[in-house]
């Protein structure tokens, strides 16, 4: 029996997409093997590579001018990557810190320059996002770093902040595909495919291309930029099958109608989670209304007891993955592109029954 999946990364696939990948399992395409055992420089595996980059740019709208890469390491590692490749110049970055991925990226863009917090929402356990404006920025900044949706604590930018001539990166690995994003506005975007994209192991970077010649002379080959785009991602061999499964995941959403389809039905699924723990008087979302994230949300019951006997009442039920992160406690449900509504409709039926039970 399919479960619902609430978690908040490796998450749901498209049953669509899973159910054709089976069926290429042991022989993609006609070429008598899987996608797993092909070599990274065959023809079969050099066409995948390009649709992926193909589609991506199409659903998203990405100009010309930006590279776009598929390599390994997660999110995590573009931490590391952004300051070595683009942050070369002045060797000065100025960071919004609005929860853990961000204060992580912070603090490890401070080992390579001269890192600077610029904005901060851990005075309320990142419950909101602060002010970003141009002239908090040093002008003569690399560029300022965002976390563009909060995984763990349910927020999100309501706007893009306008960071005048400071280049602006952003981590985008839990919203990505679930809502649109102008790619003009930023000069680097980066993404773990986790969440939206297809299975864990390859992440996606959209980067203007005129940054890409600027690494620092330290910086490792294999998060070098500028070599990664030489070689069309392969370099060595890539994450060929999750790949794979992301280009399935953008044939997919193309079907489906591309992001706008997409972002109004997450926008949907958020809204009628949001609206009954608004009216409810057990639930509380901790996140200020105008910041709350459509991917991921947050919420308790009146005692952690509850919260506890919530989250093995609800498993049993085929809602699995339900816990909040430790440094928020409670439920977390994130309900990434591939959650269907009727999941949603399911959890809140779940909540009200799990309510009168235990009120």
């Amino acid at each position: 029996m399919r479960v619902y999946n609430f978690s908040a990364g490796p998450s749901m696939l498209p049953l669509e997409v899973l159910d054709k990948v089976s069926k290429g399992m042991s022989d993609y395409g006609g070429s008598g093997m899987s996608v797993m055992e092909m070599s990274h420089r065959s023809k079969p595996y050099e066409a995948i590579n390009a649709e992926t980059e193909e589609l991506l740019r199409e659903l998203m709208h990405i100009p010309s001018d930006y590279d776009v890469l598929f390599v390994q390491g997660g999110a995590t590692n573009q931490f590391s990557a952004v300051p070595l490749n683009i942050g070369t110049a002045s060797r000065k970055a100025d960071y919004a810190v609005t929860g853990n991925f961000a204060k992580k990226a912070y603090e490890e863009g401070s080992k390579f320059l001269d890192a600077r917090c610029v904005a901060s929402s851990e005075d309320k356990n990142f419950t909101y996002v602060p002010e970003l404006t141009a002239d908090m920025l040093r002008p003569d900044a690399d560029y300022a770093h965002i976390c563009y949706n909060n995984t763990i604590f349910g927020t999100r930018y309501s706007a893009v902040p306008d960071t005048g001539k400071v280049p602006l990166v952003a981590d985008v690995s839990s919203c990505i595909l679930g809502q649109n994003i102008d790619v003009g506005k930023f000069a680097l975007l980066y993404a773990g495919a986790q969440k939206n994209m297809g299975p864990a192991g390859v992440t996606a970077v959209i980067v203007k291309h005129e940054l890409t010649a600027r690494a620092d002379e330290r910086c490792p080959v294999m998060l070098r930029y500028d070599n990664q785009v030489k070689n069309k991602s392969l370099y060595n061999t890539p994450p060929c099958f999750p790949t794979y499964v992301v280009c399935e995941v953008l044939r997919y959403l193309k079907a489906l109608g591309g992001i706008d389809a997409m972002e109004q039905i997450n926008e949907r699924k958020a809204g009628k989670l949001y609206e009954y723990i608004d009216n409810s008087d057990f639930y509380s979302n901790p996140v200020q209304k105008e910041f709350r994230s459509i991917m991921n949300v947050p919420f308790v019951s009146p005692s952690k007891e509850l919260d506890a006997l919530f989250v093995a009442e609800a498993e049993k039920n085929g809602l699995i993955s339900l816990k909040g992160h430790r440094l928020v406690g409670g439920m977390r449900a994130s309900i990434y592109n591939a959650m269907p509504e009727a999941g949603v409709d399911k959890l809140i039926q779940f909540m009200d029954e799990f309510k009168k039970a235990h009120k």
